[in-house]
């Protein structure tokens, strides 16, 4: 008979054993709060992917190159387009990027590096983060006294810059966040290698914050592209090409509140084709913000 070595022995007594049984407590409850939040997610789920298939099956239907690059029908006349709301949206947004993102970019710089601590500052931190909670038809309501009254006329300039109200403090309050993540470390070896701090603020700052920057910019794009509450008191809506940035302006979301109240079927499937591209639109910015935002500062 072999004799056991004493220290071996001992050894195998005292290891632990690593095999983790399924009825656990730890385990079991591990298990059931997957198997919850899975259920939680996927139900969440449901009215986003129903909307999706009715959206592809319904619009996707009167998708063509037609219903792209033509004008709406009149009254109650078959066929007709949707392409001046597209050209009317895409302008105005653009109109309002145009107008917030250099302003959102440079207030956003001055919170995070030229005066992070001083009362202007926090004065500004604390009204654009009120703004971004602002309800978005007041922002109609505001640029409706203020140029609609003044122009005698809705125009495409009226809405490009009721956008930008919206998009002004999710730009700055990002770009704020996106400076401020930059490391010390980067902006005190610029500073001693001889830059001044503007240079730093220029050559390092800024290019390494960049991505986070883009991200509120096409984020904020994105969400400007399916407003509609502020167009109704500052573009209102055409039935021709635009023509003039001061005259009134076609856009999809205006387009779907109207169409989709009327009682004839091709105003109510050219609703539907407007809402997937609109929704289209949207999707492309997105899928811009995460590819700016997917290199690590």
């Amino acid at each position: 008979m072999a004799l056991l070595d004493p220290a071996s022995s001992a050894a195998a007594v005292a290891a632990p054993n690593m095999n983790r049984s399924f009825f656990e407590r730890r385990a079991l409850t591990n298990f059931l709060l997957t198997v919850g939040l899975w259920s939680l997610a996927a139900l969440a789920a449901i009215p986003l992917f129903s909307v999706l298939y009715m959206l592809i099956s319904r619009g996707g239907a009167r998708i063509s190159l037609e219903t792209l690059t033509s004008l709406p029908p009149a009254g109650f006349m078959p066929g007709g387009g949707i392409g001046n709301a597209i050209v009317g949206t895409l302008v105005m947004v653009a109109i309002g990027a145009l107008i917030s993102v250099p302003f959102g970019v440079l207030g956003g710089v001055f919170l995070g590096i030229v005066a992070p601590n001083s009362k202007i500052a926090a004065t500004a931190r604390f009204v654009g983060q009120v703004l971004t909670g602002f309800p978005s038809i007041l922002a109609g309501v505001f640029v409706y006294g203020f140029l609609v009254l003044a122009m005698g006329t809705y125009s495409a300039l009226a809405g490009g810059l009721a956008l930008a109200v919206g998009m002004f403090p999710m730009i700055l309050l990002t770009t704020e966040q996106a400076v401020r993540m930059v490391p010390q470390r980067m902006k005190d070896a610029a500073v001693g290698m001889g830059c001044t701090p503007f240079q730093a603020t220029w050559k390092v700052t800024l290019p390494t914050a960049l991505p986070g920057v883009m991200t509120g910019v096409m984020l904020s794009i994105a969400g400007a592209a399916g407003n509609s509450a502020p167009l109704l008191f500052t573009a209102l809506f055409s039935n021709f090409w635009l023509e003039s940035l001061r005259e009134p302006t076609a856009s999809l979301a205006i387009l779907i509140y109207n169409f989709s109240g009327m009682p004839f079927p091709n105003q109510i499937e050219l609703a539907w084709a407007a809402s997937l591209v609109l929704v289209l639109i949207v999707l492309v910015f997105n899928i811009f913000s995460r590819m700016f935002g997917s290199p690590k500062l």
